[in-house]
Formats: structure tokens, sequence, C-alpha cells
């Protein structure tokens, strides 16, 4: 599909597609704004929907909003314009955090168009996964599209599945334990049936593991709220650490787009995949998780593996200013 204006239905397409990324909580932290003289999409950070306690620095907020960049990328290479992105590009406006200009392709379009048809079928599966292992091929894929980002994912063994796992564990311990950390989880779970565009329905958050092995986030806790009884999670976990060299908002930038790169990628193979933050929001448990003799900033631990599709979670229709 190619062209060459910018009308309502253009718009909409690209809106629908940069809303349809994950972010933390799914508490959609983004805003757009349309330049229309420069055929530039803005992509600003939503004070109003941060995580204070949880994401005290903002970093997975940008990891979100790395994400809304991706799509909007994806879905302007769909319609035939060529993506031109700048991150950070106004230091005197910290809550713009991206530009995405639609220019005329001069040569190939982005390969990233070809992920298109993903965008609206990724889900995160808070659900238990068969233990089926993803073929190496398939893994290679999603390596190589967070290097084509500039962030890497590295796969471990058993021994570093276990330790990442570990540290996923101790990281849901202590927010279970903290009651205020524990209430702002709580502010994002919205009851069924409700008309709330933000958040996680009871109904999206999928059971516990009745062994154990896999921590996965307790939203509830001691809360009396209904939810799925536990299950038995796979047996033998596939993971992969999405990490860069650097630590800083562009990088954390660049560590959303690629996250969202690979969750298409695996998308495109019917791969589930579900987002473990929870180690990397507490200081002293992101570093143990680093790769020894690397420098290594993780960002974020991936589970993967073959399963249900994930339950839906509501969007709101985004709305851009035009300037």
């Amino acid at each position: 599909m190619q062209t060459r204006e910018i009308d309502a239905s253009v718009l909409e397409m690209l809106m629908a597609a940069a809303v349809a990324a994950p972010s933390i909580h799914n508490t959609q932290p983004w805003r757009f704004g349309l330049q229309a003289d420069t055929r530039s999409i803005e992509v600003r950070a939503d004070s109003r929907r941060a995580l204070p306690l949880t994401d005290p620095d903002r970093r997975a907020q940008h990891l979100s909003v790395g994400a809304a960049v991706f799509n909007l990328r994806v879905a302007v290479a769909h319609l035939g314009w060529d993506p031109v992105v700048r991150v950070l590009p106004d230091p005197g406006e910290s809550d713009l955090l991206a530009t995405v200009q639609l220019t005329m392709p001069t040569g190939k379009l982005p390969d990233c168009r070809w992920l298109y048809p993903a965008v609206e079928r990724r889900h995160t599966s808070r659900m238990p996964f068969t233990g089926r292992p993803v073929p190496d091929a398939v893994v290679a894929e999603m390596t190589e599209a967070a290097r084509a980002e500039g962030a890497r994912l590295y796969v471990p063994d058993f021994a570093g599945t276990r330790l990442l796992l570990g540290l996923t564990a101790a990281a849901e311990a202590r927010n279970q334990a903290d009651p205020a950390r524990a209430a702002e989880s709580r502010t994002w779970i919205t009851a069924p049936g409700a008309n709330v565009p933000y958040g996680i329905p009871v109904t999206a958050l999928g059971p516990q593991d009745a062994h154990g092995r896999i921590a996965m986030r307790d939203f509830t806790g001691r809360v009396p709220i209904p939810h799925l009884p536990d299950q038995h999670f796979e047996r033998h976990a596939q993971l992969a650490l999405l990490w860069t060299v650097h630590d800083r908002r562009e990088d954390w930038l660049r560590a959303g787009q690629a996250l969202e790169r690979v969750l298409l990628t695996a998308t495109t193979h019917a791969v589930r995949t579900s987002m473990l933050h929870q180690a990397m929001e507490w200081p002293d448990l992101r570093a143990a998780a680093c790769l020894p003799q690397r420098r290594c900033c993780p960002q974020l631990l991936i589970r993967f593996g073959y399963g249900p599709d994930g339950g839906r979670t509501p969007r709101a229709s985004a709305q851009t200013t035009r300037h």
C-alpha cells in the first residue's frame, strides 16, 4: 500500500498501530501530536500514567514509548512511507521522547513493514506454555531483531535461566511485601466489563504457577479479587534477557523499539510472549541480572513459548493534536 497524503484514515491507521504496543501495567503512557508542515508524528510521555514506586526513573515508561515508536515505524512503512526517527529531539522538552517523520522513499522500504500484520495479533500471554521448545532458527531471528535495533538478546542456558527466574521470584516477593507498591499495581486492575481504556482486566491476569517455578506478577496480592486457580506451567521455561550496552534515556527508547521488534518477530512464528519485569524494578536485583564479563544493562526479561493466545487488554483511542 502506498499513500502520499496524511488524511484522517492514514492517521487512524498510524495511531491504531502505535497504541497496540505493550506497556507496563497497560498504562499506555504516551501522547501523540502531528506536525503537519514536516509530516512528523510527535511521541510524548504522559506523566499522568506514570508509576512512581514501580518505575521511579521512568525507565519502563521509556521502554513502553519505544515500543509504540516501533509500531509507528512499521505502520508508516506499510503505508509506503519511509519513517525517519529522532529520539529526544529537543533538550528543552523533556516529555518529547521521539518524532517519526513520514518521508518519500528513495530506495527500498524498511524490512519492518512486513511485521505490520503481527501488530494487531500480538498479545501478552500470562498463561502456561506447552513446554515445546522454540526452534533455534526462530530464536536466532528474535536475537537478530534485537540487534537490528541496537540492543541485544541473551538466551541463557539452564543455569542462567534458574538464576533469572530466582531473581524474578525474589523481586516478586519484595513487591508483595511492600504495601505501597502492591497498592500501586492494583490500581491498574479493572473489573470485568468495566469501560476503562487503561489497565489490565482481571480476566487477562492469568494464573500463578502451581509449582512456583515461574513467578508471574500477582497484581491481586492478598486482596480477595476473583482470579484463575493455580496451574502447572512449563517445566523448563524459555527466557531471553533484553539488554543494552549503556543505560541512558536514548538506550531505554532503543530497547523499547528492540523489544517490540522481537515480540512481533515471535508473533509471526506463532510464538507467545510475556514480560517478567519484576527484577528490573530493584537496583540490586537488576544488577545481579547483568551478564558476566560484559558491559551489560538489563532492560527486560521475556518469557516465550507455545501456548494459548493472551487475553486482550483495552486500548485508549489515540487523539492526536495538530500543529
